[in-house]
Order: C-alpha cells, then structure tokens, then sequence
C-alpha cells in the first residue's frame, strides 16, 4: 500500500502541487437517474410541484463542481474555467454527463464526479414526493486528460 498521503505525525494531508506544471485539463463523468414513465412524464411536463427539475439539477452540478474542495478534504480548490452539464432522457432515466475544464496544476475528475452526482441528488430531491424508489445509479468517470498521467477513456 502507498503511505505517502500520511505525514509524519500519522495525518492526511494534501498532495503538494507547488511544482507540478500547468496544463489545460478536462474531465468528464456521467450518471444515471432511474425513475418510473409517470415520473419522466411529469419531469418532462413541468408537473414537479418544486418547479424545473432539470434546471435545478443543472444549477446544483456547476454549483457543485466549484465547491468540491468544500466537501472532499484532500481536493485542492481550483479555478474551473467551464462546467457544463447535460441529461439526455429516456423513458425511465435521466442520464446527466458533466464535463469541467480549468488550467491548472491539478485534475477535475473529482469535480466532475461531484457535479454528476449532486445533479443526480438533485433530481431525486425533486422527484421524491411523487416516486420513492428513485435509483442513482452508475456514476463514473468517462474521460481525463491534460497532466502528469495523460489521456483517461474509459
């Protein structure tokens, strides 16, 4: 196992990226959210009493993506230049896809990982009074490049 995260006196700490170069990094993740026809159809008609499921759901990913380091302890903030998220709808899922962009000195996967996933959380929180056997489901990343290990496709 690799101990290198853990400093001398036994704690965590942050991966040091004061040397590391800047590149132009992007990462993409995507998700599923599971829901019944009667659910799609009120998410497609407008009928959630909480108002635009999707453009909530939107909201809460960008919002999430910029606030990652808020919430996962070893994740260094960063200066996102694009965060973009997109559902595709079937019958019975919401499939969202996020993809962040930024120059710098340290990935996005984690904040495409988190805007995927409070896009999906979102979505169950508006979708709960009507449907409560929503499933989140599959939340992964697709794609990464730009840094020390290069391209990521899954």
């Amino acid at each position: 196992m690799d101990f290198s995260h853990i400093n001398e006196q036994g704690r965590a700490r942050m991966v040091d990226v004061t040397d590391k170069e800047e590149t132009y990094r992007t990462a993409i993740a995507a998700g599923e959210v599971k829901v019944s026809e009667t659910t799609m159809g009120m998410i497609k008609s407008g009928g959630i009493k909480k108002g635009d499921v999707l453009a909530v759901a939107q909201v809460a990913g960008v919002m999430a993506a910029k606030r990652t380091s808020d919430t996962i302890p070893m994740c260094h903030p960063l200066m996102l230049s694009s965060v973009d998220i997109r559902f595709t709808l079937t019958q019975t899922q919401v499939q969202i896809e996020a993809e962040v962009r930024c120059k710098g000195s340290t990935g996005v996967e984690m904040e495409a990982l988190n805007a995927v996933s409070t896009a999906a959380l979102t979505i169950y929180d508006m979708c709960k009074a009507v449907q409560r056997d929503i499933e989140i489901t599959n939340i992964r990343l697709l794609y990464k490049n730009g840094g020390k290990s290069g391209e990521f496709k899954r």
